[in-house]
Formats: structure tokens, C-alpha cells, sequence
């Protein structure tokens, strides 16, 4: 390898085409004068392990991590950081000469985003998080440090969100749930959708009455039109409802400082994004 090629990073994920992190990565690199390129790689589930693998043996530097692949790839990490670790999830992969390391930068891009970025108040607040997969385990305790009144997990397998809210509890009040029994009764000052339902179109199979007037519903997921949620949060009259686009921006944000060393100024390449996807 030539002493002047670029440091290769990527993100892997099942289904990943439609990430915008090259795009993100490539205006990070720009802005802070770093030698690298961001590769997608599409990879099932069931060659997890050897594409990672092939990634590192060929001089990959590091990694992120998406659906469905965030606790899988646990699995195959040497030393795990204290926010991977408790969210039993890995969204950053970086690949030192004599060990693989795990991060994940997830819950702190999302608080970034809501807090920094869209002005939100989670303190004393009632959050409802609608999922119980990799991506809910990456923002739990982050929110919970956030200060709530509550916090409830929702799950169409309730023991997948309980054994989240056992998880979880040593950081905060915790809940968990079915959608059906999701208590319409609180006022949400939150609600994240953190399923994959929007990457497949579907409709989402949540009580309306959750949505109040000043909730803000936030997607994790993320289009170049608004997701059925953020349509069924408008739709209910939420204050506020949004895609991932920020918080995508702000934990690749904090995985392109966990490689370079550099942090990024995200406020730009937020609004690059913006207008692209508008």
C-alpha cells in the first residue's frame, strides 16, 4: 500500500444502500484535512464475521456498524468502551494492530441532536421508546442520564423489552411494555421510534393517544421523504416530528473523532444533508 493511500473506513449493514455516511464521512474528511476513504459494504448476517474479518486483513482502519449487525458483531471485539459495554451494542469498530475495539456513539448523537440541535428538554420528562432491538440499546442509558421521570420501553415481544428494562434499571426508572399496553394516560415529551418498521413502509401499530402536544417523535430511521412515523407523528399532532438525519450526522460525528482524533463540525454537513434530502 502506497505511504500516501487513504485510511479505509466503512459501514456494514443488511440492508445498507441507502446510507448516507460516505457522504458524511467524505465532508468530515474534508473539513479536517484527513487522509481516508468510507466504503458501504452489504453484508447478510450470516458472513458477518468473515467480511469484518477480510476488512481488517486487508488494511481497514475501522468500521461502523448498522442493522441488524450492532450485537452480533460484539462477538467479535477484544476490548469493549463503557457505553458499548453497557449497551451490550457496537455501532464503532476500530481496528488497532493487536486488537479490535467497540464503541458506540449512537446515544450520544441522539442526545446531541435533540438537545443541541432541536432544543429538546428531557429532563423530568416522560420518554417512550418503541423497540427493543441493537438501536434501542444504544440511546437507553444515554436518556436515562438525561434525567427523565420515566422512560418505558415498548416491544411487540414484551420479554425483549423487559430484559432491556432489567438491563437498563441501574441508571434510571425504566418500563417496559407491549404496543397494546403502552399508557396513553403520561404525557410523552419524547417518543423514539427505534424499529425497523419504517425501512419497510409499514404503517405504525402504536395508540395515537401516546402523541400529545408537545411531544416530539423522533425516527431513527431516516429517508429522503418523510417515514410513516414521523407522518403518523405529524399526522396525531405532535409538536415536533423528525427523521434521524440528525442524529446520523452527530454519531458519525463522535466515531470519525474515536478514529481521527479530530471532532468535526457537524452544523454544516447537517444542513448540506437538509437540502439534499428536501
Amino acid at each position: 500500500m502506497a505511504a500516501d493511500a487513504p485510511d479505509r473506513y466503512g459501514v456494514i449493514g443488511y440492508p445498507v444502500s441507502h446510507s448516507r455516511s460516505p457522504v458524511i464521512h467524505r465532508l468530515f474528511a474534508l473539513q479536517t484535512g484527513q487522509n481516508m476513504q468510507y466504503e458501504l459494504l452489504q453484508v447478510p448476517p450470516e458472513k458477518l464475521v468473515s467480511a469484518v474479518l477480510q476488512f481488517r486483513r486487508t488494511g481497514g482502519r475501522g468500521l461502523n456498524v448498522t442493522v441488524p449487525h450492532k450485537t452480533a458483531v460484539v462477538e467479535l471485539v477484544d476490548e469493549l468502551s463503557e457505553r458499548a459495554a453497557s449497551a451490550g451494542a457496537v455501532n464503532t469498530l476500530t481496528f488497532a494492530p493487536d486488537m479490535v475495539r467497540g464503541d458506540n456513539t449512537d446515544g450520544v448523537g441522539l442526545i446531541r441532536d435533540l438537545q443541541q440541535n432541536l432544543g429538546q428538554r428531557l429532563a423530568n420528562t416522560n420518554i417512550l421508546i418503541l423497540g427493543a432491538g441493537g438501536a434501542t440499546r444504544g440511546i437507553v442509558r444515554p436518556l436515562l442520564e438525561s434525567g427523565p421521570s420515566l422512560l418505558t420501553i415498548a416491544n411487540r415481544t414484551v420479554s425483549k423489552a423487559e430484559e432491556l428494562r432489567a438491563r437498563f434499571a441501574p441508571w434510571g426508572r425504566v418500563t417496559a411494555c407491549s404496543f397494546d399496553d403502552i399508557d396513553t394516560s403520561l404525557d410523552y415529551g419524547l417518543i423514539v421510534n427505534a424499529t425497523s418498521a419504517g425501512l419497510k413502509g409499514e404503517t405504525p401499530p402504536y395508540p395515537a393517544a401516546a402523541v400529545g402536544p408537545t411531544t416530539c417523535c423522533y425516527d431513527l430511521s431516516y429517508g429522503l421523504q418523510p417515514t410513516p412515523f414521523c407522518l403518523w407523528g405529524a399526522a396525531n399532532g405532535a409538536a415536533l416530528s423528525v427523521m434521524g438525519w440528525g442524529m446520523l450526522v452527530e454519531q458519525a460525528a463522535e466515531s470519525f473523532y474515536v478514529w481521527r482524533g479530530v471532532r468535526p463540525d457537524t452544523a454544516p454537513v447537517l444542513k448540506q444533508l437538509s437540502v439534499s434530502a428536501s
